[in-house]
């Protein structure tokens, strides 16, 4: 099929670069069960699909399956690891429970406070911000044409198929099928066709610092984590913050993303600082993605991943290219369909 991406900046510009890349399906606990499923079985994907943008785009996308370790700073935390560890071992999945000098052992330079932890193998990560070159790289040598500053502004619709898009030049395309994917902007440009879906963007704050030595996996004690990026480089976060679409670095986010990293790893202060960041996460209602068909009989949704874009990547392609091409997708999608916020998507 011949493919056209409209977007209304640079592509993977927001969310997809400014994420983590972290892949921890198994030690986030994601609920609901059937949303779970669906995370592992992305992460499950991620070997080939990673090998196969790496020979596609022609460089790493720095995916690394070397696990991640939880660490409980306090009771309150030691009993979140303790839920993690029933709930996924009865689903038959490995979790290692550490004493604080286990911990230690694996990783040198975290809190004296520690005080358990568990090592989960199954949780993986990558270079979002690699993974988004080799994806440019292989969609541009597929022969996909990607227009750069075309946000959409208008539907043309005849009966209940679009049968062409405006972009805000004026100019026009036509297509057989449109998958709307515009992150925290899909409500908007949704809008534009009538349609209301409810997106609503999360603020993350992010900074980026080099170490003196390596770090081996991600580390994280509740919302805190650090993130090893190669080359010594180590990124941290992060914040959740419902401020519209205020992307911005604020002092009080940066203080926070310290403070609990520092809790957790007294030796980031010694640490030498690159960067920081923010982006926007497209949440929804119950905080899960809206994938497949709605009213529309030739538009498909694929947005509203939350915190989950970079796991549920590859799964969301294959979904989304299975109901293009086959008419239907092997996965149950229930779950997710674009109208259960509401008996239809809601008209404007």
């Amino acid at each position: 099929m011949k493919v056209t991406v409209l977007d209304r900046s640079e592509p993977g510009a927001e969310a997809s670069t400014a994420a983590a890349g972290m892949l921890a399906p198994i030690g986030e606990m994601v609920t609901p069960r059937g949303f779970s499923d669906l995370c592992i079985t992305s992460r499950s994907l991620y070997p080939g699909f990673a090998a196969e943008l790496e020979e596609a785009g022609g460089c790493s996308v720095g995916y690394r399956r070397d696990g991640s370790l939880l660490a409980a700073l306090d009771a309150a935390q030691e009993e979140e690891l303790a839920s993690v560890r029933s709930t996924q071992a009865a689903q038959g999945y490995t979790l290692h429970a550490l004493s604080a000098s286990e911990v230690h052992q694996r990783v040198g330079g975290l809190s004296p406070q520690i005080r358990s932890g568990l090592f989960i193998a199954g949780d993986h990560w990558v270079d979002n911000e690699r993974l988004m070159r080799a994806l440019l790289t292989a969609c541009q040598r597929a022969g996909v044409r990607l227009e750069t500053g075309m946000a959409v502004h208008e539907f043309h619709k005849k009966n209940s198929r679009i049968e062409s898009v405006m972009a805000a030049d004026g100019s026009i395309f036509s297509a057989q099928a449109y998958v709307l994917a515009a992150g925290c902007w899909s409500g908007e440009v949704a809008g534009a066709l009538g349609v209301q879906i409810p997106i609503t963007p999360c603020r993350g704050q992010m900074m980026e610092f080099e170490a003196p030595h390596e770090m081996p996996f991600v580390v994280r004690a509740g919302i805190h984590y650090l993130v090893p990026r190669g080359d010594r480089h180590i990124l941290m976060g992060t914040t959740s913050e419902y401020v519209g679409f205020e992307k911005v670095v604020s002092g009080e986010g940066l203080m926070s993303v310290l403070d609990g990293v520092t809790r957790l790893a007294p030796m980031v202060k010694d640490f030498r600082f690159v960067r920081a960041w923010a982006g926007l996460r497209p949440d929804t209602a119950d905080h899960l993605p809206i994938l497949g068909y709605g009213e529309t009989e030739n538009l498909l949704f694929a947005t509203g991943h939350f915190r989950n874009g970079i796991l549920l990547t590859p799964i969301t392609a294959e979904v989304i290219s299975d109901l293009i091409l086959k008419g239907s997708s092997s996965r149950p999608l229930e779950l997710y369909r674009p109208t259960r916020f509401g008996p239809e998507l809601s008209r404007q």
